[in-house]
């Protein structure tokens, strides 16, 4: 659908990449990776047209249609989100009008036996299957499904667009693309903006689209469900792995390992040769040899090594006081604004856990977090422990940065101790290495500067942690950073995320916002989804649905829901370790069976036939042989048994 041959594109001296040649298939789910910097955004506005290569080229057949979600867009707000959303439709409507001109002029004429009047009844009947086809007059409805399945009420459509947030405006924009059904969709960190239910519904719409996909995305658990192949820009290439995500992080780790193998290898080489060069340069005797390898030395192309994934380095929060042993407590907890955001909100948080806020956007959980914070007011009671010291992260944190310090600077005003000589490695583990440490705050975009905050709040002396999505703007290494610093914290951690593999091992309890309610779930991240997707379930038949908040029979459910979704989690690993014992054995009996036939060819000949070594191996790999696939056929029907249990 789309070729890419000999790219490169250039800013400075140092291109961003080059040579990069691949193909873009129909129905290809493709994640775009590489760390921040590497050229992602700049390799999807290639695609789209907006940006031209310093050389190369793109071939995308002429009748092709593209649609691109950038990080930052120009948004209109001069109408409603019905009306904006409605735009998508344009070339339909287009078409709806020509129809009916044809429609009309049918009806006004009376020459019905002429050559025009024929044309113009196959045109018209052209056109109209044509629409038909595209989905006639039924694009209402499915705007009204892909708007909702984003995360708006029906109320919200009618309302002008300039009352929403940025956040929900560039829903509006994902909306008016999907609704276009191109045949290629470039999008550039999607689920910035979504909640886990938006994003759930996204992942189930690229999944059973038509469209090929070109993703960006540092959700690693969204493009491990939604793509089948990954792009890695990598030292100024692109590497193509046709796996998902998971199976591209074990096969990159291999990758690398082969590189380093080889570096050590070529610097050995280089160093001997070096080493020859400098004993005999000055011997006449020796003059062609050293020449000789003073040309070879020239010849040798620099073997690359992968970037060093940062995310082993490992970040503690400094010692704090020990807080008292409820650092939150609500009792009947309520908050108003033209309409009621929650209200009846009674739970208390331990010391020690981790905690999940979830739930639609809309649903209160920022508002709660600022009536920990004693920002706003509110009705009830909410109590914050003895010697309680909180952290917080939220979006507007960022911007309270002093914008005349450097990168560096700002961390070294809060580093202490020993952590002052790892500053660098922070930095560059965050994306602030080499150059970047020297920048001013001031000048750092939105993204960078909620980095810096994330960084200095790791550095301060805290016991309850509380994060406003902190991970909209990492990268996959940068969140890997933070996650585990949080699960090494010693004390308590309420994060606020719509990110599930972020969450994923890190909480131990979910309170779930919805409905002006606050409903408490024990377990992961997980754990709640499931059990949240069979409660919705039973209550198909249920009158009332305030049993659900009843203590007595919700214990034994989620308790058991939790169980089998463990147990389906063991045996899905089961699955695959037998998927990979029956692999490796097929590729030994495939490597047995091609050396059997060679010394089958080499046997049928007089010098072969009475060479007792080849006659010795002949036996010796064809017992080895017989032997594998007997085992081969053992570890089929274990791997068919797991199968059908699952």
């Amino acid at each position: 659908m789309i070729s890419v041959e000999s790219l490169k594109v250039e800013f400075g001296v140092k291109p961003l990449f080059h040579d990069v040649s691949f193909v873009i298939n129909d129905r290809d789910r493709i994640a775009l990776v590489g760390k921040n910097g590497a050229g992602k955004s700049t390799l999807l506005k290639i695609l789209c047209g907006m940006q031209n290569p310093t050389s190369g080229h793109v071939a995308i057949p002429g009748d092709t249609t593209i649609g691109y979600l950038p990080q930052v867009m120009v948004i209109q707000d001069d109408t409603t989100v019905r009306d904006e959303a409605r735009k998508a439709f344009a070339k339909s409507m287009k078409m709806k009008e020509r129809i009916d001109r044809m429609e009309r002029e049918l009806g006004e004429r009376t020459d019905y036996e002429s050559e025009e009047y024929n044309a113009l009844v196959e045109r018209f009947t052209q056109e109209h299957d044509r629409y038909m086809m595209m989905g006639g007059s039924n694009y209402e409805a499915e705007m009204e499904r892909t708007l909702t399945g984003l995360g708006f009420i029906r109320s919200d459509l009618d309302r002008p667009t300039a009352e929403f947030s940025g956040g929900w405006r560039m829903r509006i924009e994902l909306a008016k693309i999907l609704l276009q059904h191109p045949d290629v969709l470039l999008l550039d960190e999607p689920t910035n903006h979504l909640d886990i239910d938006s994003i759930q519904w996204l992942e189930q719409f690229l999944a059973t689209t038509s469209s090929a996909v070109v993703l960006v995305s540092h959700d690693r658990a969204f493009i491990n469900n939604v793509t089948n192949r990954t792009l890695e820009i990598t030292c100024g290439q692109v590497v193509d792995y046709k796996v998902k995500y998971d199976q591209y992080v074990v096969l990159r780790q291999e990758r690398r390992e082969q590189q380093l193998r080889a570096y050590e290898n070529q610097q050995k080489e280089i160093a001997d040769i070096k080493d020859f060069i400098e004993r005999f340069r000055y011997k006449p005797t020796k003059a062609v040899q050293v020449q000789s390898r003073i040309k070879q030395l020239a010849k040798i192309v620099p073997i690359e090594v992968d970037e060093v994934d940062r995310s082993a380095m490992r970040l503690k929060f400094p010692p704090c006081l020990r807080s008292g042993d409820f650092p939150i407590i609500c009792d009947e907890v309520r908050k108003d604004y033209d309409h009621t955001v929650f209200d009846h909100v009674t739970f208390t948080i331990r010391r020690g856990e981790k905690v999940a806020f979830v739930g639609k956007n809309g649903e209160g959980k920022s508002t709660l977090v600022k009536c920990i914070m004693g920002e706003i007011p509110f009705e009830g009671t909410l109590k914050i422990g003895h010697q309680v010291q909180i952290g917080y992260f939220a979006q507007n944190q960022a911007q309270l940065l002093d914008g005349e310090k450097t990168v560096y600077d700002t961390i070294d005003y809060v580093a202490k101790g020993d952590v002052r000589l790892r500053i660098n490695d922070i930095l560059g583990a965050f994306m602030f290495g080499g150059e970047n440490s020297e920048k001013k705050v001031k000048v750092l975009s939105g993204g960078e500067r909620s980095r810096l905050a994330i960084i200095r709040l790791l550095l301060e002396p805290v016991n309850l942690l509380i994060l406003d999505e902190p991970t909209n703007h990492l990268d996959m290494q940068s969140k890997d950073v933070l996650k585990e610093a949080i699960k090494a914290f010693d004390g308590t951690a309420i994060i606020v995320s719509h990110d599930r593999e972020f969450l994923d091992g890190l909480v131990t309890k979910v309170y779930e916002f919805g409905g002006g309610k606050v409903r408490e779930h024990l377990g992961g991240i997980y754990d709640f989804l499931q059990s949240r997707k069979i409660e919705s379930l039973s209550q198909l038949g249920c009158s009332s649905p305030v049993k659900q908040t009843e203590e007595p029979p919700q214990e034994e459910p989620v308790s058991q829901n939790k169980q089998n979704y463990a147990d389906r989690r063991e045996l899905q690993k089961r699955i695959r370790k037998a998927e990979k014992e029956v692999k490796v054995s097929e590729a030994k009996i495939e490597e047995m069976e091609a050396r059997l036939g060679e010394l089958d060819q080499i046997l049928c000949t007089p010098e072969g036939a009475s060479d007792m070594k080849l006659v010795t191996e002949y036996t010796t790999t064809k017992k080895a042989l017989d032997n594998e696939i007997a085992r081969w056929e053992q570890l089929s029907e274990v791997l068919e048994d797991l199968q059908s249990n699952f």
